[in-house]
């Protein structure tokens, strides 16, 4: 397709702009034919400053259909049947200084909030170094003198390690795509739920601009596992992404150098000095995960490893998907709001794991401060957010707008997940009208479960 980037309903190519945008090469290459009004709108302290550049690359036209990739350069699988990224794209419109955006954003600009939030930004990286320094020192520990490091309590500290390190690669990915901060976005592998490569695209620039509309992928992306009958689920789901981690992923990334080399370098990154931080970081998480499990079934220890990774999986995977009501079909999530801010209050929570919010933001991967981030996603960190939290707060009231206390994960999302996810009949199931045999005995089942298993060793699938 033509090199168009669609802001406000004008065209625009922002080609050259690739190599130059302060946020990294990475955000204006993936955004191709895409409207890119809510991107500019929300991760921009002053977008009115980015309208003004964005004039130096404008074809002088409105956006045609055409100019709009059918389903955002994304695989069409991420989406429902029919979707059209020029039609299901939500439109709103940041031109009101009298929002709640701009509301909160004029109080942001106080010096001494300013001042604590990047204080706490720094709070929270030395936070994750120590937490990086633990992840490491917990398995040496364990493959060195398995009895001081016993089986229970290994389990329980890398679940924790795992979520709390994906929970920074989290607000990496939000971070500006640059130097080492491309190689720290990684982290968010760390869980063994997706791949921080492409999952920067489809989380950062799909899934917040547009939470729960037609364009949120996320809504999609953790229910394949919904095909696989419900007694088999887990069992096949967790080999699924056992595949993922051992050999699929890693087939995922060959796919996008292949796309690279065949697109160019200058289309998805600018240079290859852009590229190949991303490839370096990407690469290297995936033969650090590999060779965590060569390692441990070397020292005779496999079932420790097997634990940690099922454990850490699950819970990682209802994580993700607990700050919003994602089993919710998108026709019943009522939005009667044209102000992007309150839209994105209206449609995230807050989690809460033990209570304490500075302890939560990490065990949550990241979600303890959730609604500030989806109106503030530019943040660098979940400290921050706790720290910005009582303006949004105090803005939302003026704006009518309930503030709901933060939903305990243990307790409210994860019985009702358990039962949208796990206890649910399968696809098939619901579409045939099958009973419980039928489900678990039929030969088309037992292929979708055949070829569920396949596709994670081949890197197709889930995230």
């Amino acid at each position: 397709m033509s090199n168009v980037w669609v802001y406000n309903g004008k065209a625009y190519d922002l080609s050259d702009w690739i190599s130059k945008h302060p946020g990294g090469e990475f955000f204006i290459g993936r955004t191709k034919n895409r409207d890119i009004t809510s991107i500019i709108g929300s991760y921009h302290k002053n977008p009115e400053a980015v309208e003004r550049m964005l004039q130096r690359y404008s074809l002088n036209r409105d956006a045609l259909p055409e100019d709009i990739h059918p389903t955002n350069n994304a695989p069409d699988f991420l989406f429902n049947e029919g979707f059209d990224s020029w039609r299901d794209t939500p439109k709103y419109s940041f031109d009101n200084k009298e929002d709640l955006l701009h509301k909160v954003k004029a109080r942001l600009r106080n010096p001494e909030l300013a001042a604590r939030i990047k204080r706490m930004d720094t709070i929270f990286n030395i936070v994750v170094a120590l937490l990086a320094v633990a992840y490491f020192a917990v398995q040496g520990l364990r493959l060195a003198e398995p009895g001081w490091m016993p089986l229970p309590i290994f389990v329980i500290a890398m679940v924790l390690l795992r979520s709390s390190l994906a929970g920074f690669g989290h607000y990496a990915i939000h971070r500006a795509q640059k130097g080492m901060n491309k190689v720290y976005t990684n982290a968010f592998d760390f869980n063994y739920v997706a791949l921080a490569f492409v999952t920067a695209d489809g989380h950062a620039l799909l899934h917040h601009p547009h939470t729960q509309s037609e364009v949120d992928i996320k809504k999609n992306v953790f229910t394949m596992m919904m095909r696989v009958p419900r007694l088999y689920r887990i069992p096949i789901h967790t080999i699924h992404k056992f595949g993922h981690t051992l050999t699929g992923m890693t087939i995922r990334l060959l796919d996008v150098c292949r796309l690279t080399r065949k697109v160019g370098v200058k289309e998805m990154y600018g240079t290859w000095g852009g590229a190949l931080p991303h490839f370096i970081g990407s690469f290297g998480v995936r033969f650090l995960l590999v060779a965590e499990l060569a390692l441990f079934i070397a020292a005779g220890d496999f079932l420790a490893w097997a634990l940690q990774f099922v454990f850490s999986l699950w819970i990682s995977t209802f994580l993700v998907v607990a700050s919003h009501d994602f089993e919710l079909e998108t026709e019943e999530l009522h939005a009667d709001t044209e102000d992007w801010g309150v839209n994105q209050l209206e449609q995230a929570y807050d989690l809460k794991v033990v209570g304490n919010r500075y302890v939560d933001c990490f065990l949550s991967a990241g979600l303890s401060s959730h609604r500030v981030h989806h109106v503030l996603p530019y943040q660098r960190s979940g400290f921050a957010n706790i720290a910005t939290e009582d303006v949004l707060r105090e803005e939302a009231a003026k704006f009518g707008v309930e503030w709901i206390p933060a939903k305990s994960f243990f307790t409210d999302r994860f019985p009702k997940q358990i039962r949208t996810y796990l206890l649910s009949r399968s696809d098939e199931a619901k579409e045939r009208d099958w009973g419980f045999v039928r489900e678990h005995c039929s030969p088309s089942a037992l292929k979708t479960c055949a070829v569920y298993t396949v596709q994670g060793f081949t890197g197709i699938g889930t995230v």
